[in-house]
């Protein structure tokens, strides 16, 4: 088994360190006078085709944007040490079995008095003890609609409630249940389909948990025009997308959110044609924050660039390209982040001017050791001048200085665009799960109930009760206060 690691001095393979022995190997080639041309151009170019495996082999989570899982040779990193006593800190919200004040169900322990001693004895009370357990059952509900005859044999037949339409029908806690499983927990339809027949004696097909899931769909169309609206006139919005696999062909799922509302959306473009489609964008004028995709900065009045991206990167400039001013951009910007959070959230004036000079000044040293390639050499070729990426990354935070910065100086935006890759997570769960979405429909319904249902968890209401919520035909509290 290989064992590859990449850390600041070389890449190792098997305890060998792979990029000084490629250097010596260089070295000899070039002292070496006896070896024929065509030789030597064939070994420089082996010798590029191993450096380029090697960037590759040494791409990792930690500097680039590959998830931990797909790490080689994973290992967990020890969490530094808070001071702090293992369990619940202060102020932490617990979830302790606690006893209720009513019962459902109450039994009555009696003593045996022939175990007692002989005596007179009273009873002064009891001690009570609650076990807190689970009974699943099928609750079937028939409503018998009276029927009257008058005189010249015409029935009146009363009404039966709303929604009552056939002999024999799902109810809403069906409804609110395969729902839940699929769209919230992301179970397959086979296993739902299991789970209402084991635990339930419920036969529900996979059609019918289709059936409610377009049901839902149709019933969240209100909620996916408010919620684009309460977007649109936010302050400060998250920003990504993210691939996914449709009928096994590629598209696209977007995601604009903030710490209170969350909107996604399937289009097959990643750019400006699927962000004008949203419509949340195009009219928006607060701060954007994103990872710098560029198609971002034809939209919003601001912007924040996610620092967590370029941590990643500026270790991978560090670990491969030996660029020591990425190093110390990754101590400067994890300090000012520190400092930021220490003073509650935004730097006054002094202390913001401090870091800005510092962050100036290690751009300058950064210029001399990864400089910009010379224009001239390409006089009469078309196009850019090619740039190594610690070049392209160094361009990005002389350039965008303020959208990188603007987390020290705003306290409305944070150091990273976490929000919105944390929002995008379980679309990456349901992926795994599910290799793909059959359909684009599919896709569309996992989106808009996606939408109701992580909104809904942001503003305090559970995924349940606001399914029960959506299938009686009523509103979130928080989309009627206004």
């Amino acid at each position: 088994m290989l064992v590859i690691k990449n850390t600041g001095y070389g890449m190792t393979i098997n305890n060998i360190n792979v990029e000084e022995l490629v250097e010596q190997v260089k070295s000899q080639i070039a002292t070496e006078k006896d070896l024929p041309p065509a030789i030597k151009a064939s070994l420089d170019l082996l010798l590029l085709v191993v450096t380029l495996l090697l960037n590759r082999l040494g791409i990792n989570s930690s500097n680039s944007s590959k998830p931990p899982s797909a790490d080689p040779n994973r290992t967990r990193k020890p969490r530094s040490q808070s001071g702090r006593k293992p369990g619940g800190q202060n102020g932490h919200r617990g979830t302790t079995l606690q006893p209720v004040t009513d019962p459902d169900e109450i039994k009555i322990l009696q003593i045996d008095r022939r175990s007692l001693p002989h005596g007179q004895y009273r009873e002064i009370g009891y001690e009570s003890r609650q076990v807190v357990d689970l009974d699943i059952t099928r609750v079937v509900t028939e409503w018998r609609a009276q029927i009257l005859e008058d005189s010249q044999s015409k029935r009146y037949v009363a009404s039966f409630p709303e929604g009552v339409t056939r002999p024999v029908q799902y109810g809403i806690g069906v409804k609110v249940n395969a729902v839940y499983m699929s769209q919230y927990q992301l179970i397959p339809y086979n296993r739902i389909e299991d789970h209402f027949l084991d635990q339930m004696q419920i036969p529900v097909s996979g059609g019918s948990i289709y059936n409610f899931n377009q049901e839902a769909y149709e019933r969240l169309d209100c909620f996916d025009q408010w919620v684009r609206k309460q977007l649109a006139a936010s302050s400060l919005l998250h920003v990504d997308e993210t691939g996914i696999n449709i009928g096994g062909k590629g598209h696209w799922l977007h995601n604009t959110s903030n710490a209170e509302f969350s909107f996604f959306y399937t289009h097959s473009k990643r750019g400006g044609e699927a962000l004008d489609e949203i419509g949340i964008l195009p009219t928006y004028k607060g701060i954007l924050c994103h990872d710098h995709w560029k198609p971002y900065y034809k939209y919003g009045g601001l912007h924040a660039l996610c620092n967590a991206h370029h941590l990643r990167e500026l270790e991978r400039a560090w670990e491969q390209d030996k660029q020591q001013w990425a190093q110390k951009m990754i101590v400067l910007l994890k300090e000012i982040n520190t400092a930021t959070d220490e003073a509650g959230g935004r730097l006054n004036i002094m202390a913001s001017e401090h870091y800005r000079k510092r962050y100036r000044a290690l751009i300058e040293e950064a210029e001399k050791e990864c400089p910009a390639p010379d224009e001239t050499k390409r006089k009469g070729i078309r196009g850019r001048v090619p740039r190594s990426k610690a070049r392209n990354l160094l361009d990005r935070l002389r350039n965008f200085e303020n959208d990188v910065l603007r987390f020290m100086d705003e306290e409305s935006v944070p150091f990273s665009n976490n929000q919105a890759e944390n929002d995008l997570r379980m679309t990456k769960v349901q992926q795994k799960i599910s290799g793909c979405f059959r359909s684009f429909e599919g896709a569309k319904i996992f989106c808009r109930i996606r939408s109701y249902l992580t909104t809904c968890r942001k503003q305090g209401l559970s995924a349940s009760e606001a399914l029960r919520l959506l299938f009686e035909g009523k509103q979130p509290s928080f989309m009627t206060a206004e």
